[in-house]
């Protein structure tokens, strides 16, 4: 696997980005990398950019460095993507991207068809975070930079439950303890704690879900005038899909927000059997097997209908075997 001590070699100036809508493996992958090279590269001026990450994740030590792509303009010699599948992702660091002298993507969407010069990219691992670490010296890694990694693995695999856990992710997890992690705080403060309005729009959601495809399905969409009324925004809708996930007898989740005039940010979650990846990526979207997204038109019902559609197909071709 490629080592950012090759890779770095000659490298004066280097960009860290991650996707839009950051979520905790994404920024713990940008703040971990960012004080990885900036403790063990003193030759390397490195940034972060992230289009608004969510305050809850100042618990970290150099979330205050995040900057906004817009502020300034200037070319880098190395750009570094991470938790990132398209290039369009980027969002305004994209300019950036394409500026750079060298590019280097690091991720674990199966979706990832590679858009960097230098690719590393591995679907099995639980996390971009957990890869990251495999490309770090071990004894290099700073409590500062153990604390971002370790949360988000903890992040993508919630909390170590999903299926994409495994024995190394676990190893990689108990490594960064070791370093003084303070992983308490850092899981309360950022997995765990909800606000008041957070806990009613999930309250919401959950009341109105409906059970869908002989019951091994559970749809719950929350409309713009209802996250108006309760005054929340898309990131506050984080967990309620996974919350759906776990109800009795439920294979497939689905949740929708609209995003606009017959528009839906839609999020799949998965147990054992559907690949939600393969989904979405018919739709235009992508993620992991088990966790995936995508952002559809038409009406609330006629998407539940296509998405239904091929889930229902990937069940019967299960039962089948």
């Amino acid at each position: 696997m490629m080592q950012f001590e090759k890779e770095l070699q000659g490298i004066r100036t280097v960009a860290i980005a991650g996707h839009i809508r950051p979520d905790g493996d994404c920024v713990g992958a940008c703040i971990g990398l960012w004080h990885y090279i900036r403790e063990n590269f003193e030759q390397i001026q490195a940034d972060i950019f992230l289009e608004n990450p969510d305050e809850k994740f100042a618990v970290l030590e150099g979330f205050d460095k995040i900057r906004q792509a817009e502020e300034e303009d200037r070319d880098y010699d190395c750009f570094i993507a991470l938790d990132c599948a398209v290039c369009e992702r980027l969002g305004a660091a994209a300019g950036y991207f394409d500026r750079a002298g060298k590019t280097i993507c690091v991720d674990h969407h199966v979706s990832n068809s590679g858009f960097a010069d230098v690719q590393v990219i591995d679907p099995d691992a639980s996390s971009t975070c957990e890869v990251l670490c495999r490309m770090m010296e071990p004894e290099k890694i700073s409590v500062r930079a153990a604390s971002a990694l370790y949360m988000g693995i903890a992040h993508d695999t919630g909390v170590f439950q999903y299926s994409c856990t495994s024995p190394d992710t676990m190893r990689t997890a108990a490594m960064l303890m070791e370093k003084g992690v303070a992983y308490t705080r850092i899981l309360e403060e950022t997995f765990y704690k909800k606000t008041y309005r957070q806990n009613q729009i999930l309250g919401k959601a959950l009341l109105e879900s409906m059970r869908i495809l002989d019951g091994r399905g559970i749809v719950s969409v929350v409309r713009r005038k209802e996250m108006t009324f309760f005054g929340v925004t898309s990131a506050d809708l984080d967990g309620i899909v996974s919350q759906l996930r776990m109800t009795e007898g439920v294979e497939v989740a689905i949740f929708l927000y609209e995003t606009g005039n017959l528009e839906y940010k839609v999020s799949l979650r998965s147990k054992k059997t559907v690949d939600v990846n393969e989904v979405a990526s018919y739709f235009g979207g992508g993620g992991h097997v088990r966790a995936a997204g995508v952002t559809m038109k038409g009406t609330f019902h006629d998407i539940v209908n296509n998405l239904t559609l091929h889930i229902d197909h990937q069940l019967a071709e299960h039962e089948k075997q």
